[in-house]
């Protein structure tokens, strides 16, 4: 527990134990609009979840009941094909939102790539404590515009790419999102074959790209699950950007 100053109805600061002063994405979570009693009543009208590996948390053309904050692991949102396949729409990392506010269907599946552990809401619940406070209808907005710029540059990525500037983006927005240093291991959630589909290449291909970014001393693969990036500047140059990829 860590200790956060409240005001009382008086105007005396008071301190009171936060739960959620420990979470681990506290300032990049979208509850970090709120501070307080409102981010004291949203924390005690939720509750904390954690997904095993394939477990769906929310079904596209579902009831909307539910909306959530990633506290840690990987989730991925999909779409289901009318010949039974699946398309990889995007990724949840730690600290992003996922399920959709103010609105009645679910628009994509849900799925744990990884052991996930989330804070859930009630989705009504949720829609009345944003509509109770105008700085958290703010951030969302702001989360839904970054994630707007976000697909639009996965457009380009897919349209007008090549095989080795898709791979190339795809480990530094990995890098990127999860925070990790040039020169430390990055561990890679998808498999191999997530990643092909994600990024519309085969399987082969993307096994050969990166085998000639590690040949060519970009990154290091110490094992499947892991990678290093070794030159950043080469790396930035493969994937065809001049500076890291938004988080």
């Amino acid at each position: 527990m860590y200790m956060e100053t409240v005001s009382t109805a008086g105007g005396e600061a008071i301190e009171r134990r936060s739960p959620c002063g420990a979470c681990p994405v506290r300032d990049r979570a979208v509850c970090s609009h709120l501070s307080g009693d409102a981010l004291h009543s949203l924390f005690r009208r939720g509750r904390r979840m954690t997904l095993r590996r394939g477990e769906t948390l929310m079904w596209e053309g579902d009831d909307a009941t539910l909306v959530g904050t990633v506290r840690s692991g990987l989730l991925k949102l999909t779409s289901s094909m009318s010949d039974g396949r699946e398309q990889i729409l995007g990724l949840a990392f730690a600290g992003d939102f996922v399920g959709r506010p103010f609105s009645r269907v679910t628009g994509c599946n849900v799925t744990a790539l990884t052991d996930t552990t989330l804070c859930l809401f009630g989705r009504s619940v949720f829609d009345s404590v944003a509509s109770d406070h105008p700085e958290l209808q703010h951030g969302l907005l702001l989360r839904a515009l970054d994630e707007l710029d976000h697909a639009r540059r996965w457009m380009i990525l897919l349209a007008r790419k090549s095989a080795g500037e898709r791979v190339a983006t795809f480990l530094l927005e990995m890098a990127s999102r999860s925070g990790t240093p040039d020169g430390e291991p990055v561990e890679i959630m998808l498999s191999r074959q997530q990643m092909a589909d994600f990024l519309g290449l085969t399987i082969e291909t993307v096994s050969r790209k990166l085998t000639q970014l590690r040949q060519s001393r970009v990154i290091r693969l110490p094992d499947l699950k892991n990678f290093v990036i070794v030159n950043a500047e080469a790396l930035y140059g493969a994937a065809g950007e001049e500076e890291r990829l938004a988080a």
